[in-house]
């Protein structure tokens, strides 16, 4: 799959957004969609939908957010289904969801208010096998989320952060170490294999960051989850989150990536600012196959590289 460019990140909203995110949300989403700290971009999800599935097909994101996935899917003619842990979150998907179909857009979709891992439970069991593709993107850093005001814009001595929150549930994935989300991510995939039609395929994005300048190489160790999962690793790409001028690419971070890569360089350290996420594509296997024994209940991790 060739992943289109686009100009912002996901998970980006900042105070350099990049207007090309926000053309392409424009007046198919609700104004309060912006408000959601790592919102998918909306040409990528499309593009995977409109690749991997036909009219009618099943589509599934288990960490929807604010639905970009379902909407993506309704508008294509395809049936779509989103579970999100967070109420506020769900309820603006499926608010979302409804101002598609009243666009006129041609499928259908529902949203699940419920956590991801009781994925199987949540889907009626004529469609467990039945579903032709998986968009998702698990949570990550949070120097990629957020938005900022100045202090010439508020007056106040501090630059104050805003909508860098998923919430305030402290068993949100969103909220625990990497390691416990990569094992909660397994386990989600390992139900997405099984909801998968086989040959049905997962699309996953998502990217790395910096802690303390290292780099956090979250895209491998969900390639890892997904293999452990059972599923077949058969593309990585990489869609640039950048804008293009006078033949330049020109990145848009948020400002905590800028101040991250400043205060880096101020010690030494020669970072730069990430400019892309990836985008990895998994196949469920023709012939189902047993997940591998150190994805069971009770056993360890898959950790992510940390590397300088």
């Amino acid at each position: 799959m060739a992943v289109p460019a686009s100009g912002s990140a996901h998970g980006a909203g900042s105070s350099s957004s990049g207007s090309a995110a926000a053309a392409q949300r424009a007046d198919r989403y609700l104004a309060v969609t912006s408000a959601h700290p790592a919102k998918m971009l909306p040409a990528i999800a499309a593009h995977a939908i409109a690749h991997y599935t036909q009219p009618g097909d099943l589509v599934l994101d288990p960490m929807c957010g604010t639905g970009t996935t379902l909407v993506e899917a309704v508008h294509l003619g395809r049936t779509a289904i989103g579970i999100e842990y967070e109420p506020q979150w769900a309820y603006i998907a499926g608010a979302n969801l409804k101002h598609a179909i009243r666009q006129g857009a041609p499928g259908t979709g529902e949203v699940y208010c419920a956590d991801a891992r009781d994925l199987l439970r949540l889907l009626a069991e004529q469609q467990h096998g039945q579903v032709a593709l998986i968009v998702t993107s698990p949570p990550y850093g949070s120097s990629v989320h957020g938005q900022v005001r100045s202090t010439r814009e508020t007056g106040r001595p501090k630059v104050e952060k805003f909508d860098h929150r998923y919430g305030t549930d402290p068993t949100n994935l969103a909220h625990v170490g990497t390691d416990r989300l990569l094992t909660a991510f397994t386990d989600i995939l390992t139900q997405c294999r099984h909801a998968l039609r086989p040959g049905g395929t997962v699309v996953i994005t998502t990217r790395p960051w910096r802690e303390r300048g290292e780099l956090i190489d979250l895209p491998s160790a969900v390639l890892a989850a997904g293999e452990a999962a059972g599923l077949i690793p058969t593309e990585r790409c990489v869609a640039l989150l950048a804008g293009i001028r006078d033949g330049r690419l020109i990145t848009r971070p948020s400002f905590f990536q800028l101040k991250n890569v400043r205060d880096a360089r101020v010690h030494g350290l020669p970072v730069h600012v990430i400019a892309h996420e990836d985008t990895l594509v998994l196949q469920r296997p023709g012939r189902d196959r047993p997940a591998p024994p150190h994805t069971r209940a009770g056993d360890g991790p898959i950790p992510a590289q940390a590397r300088p």
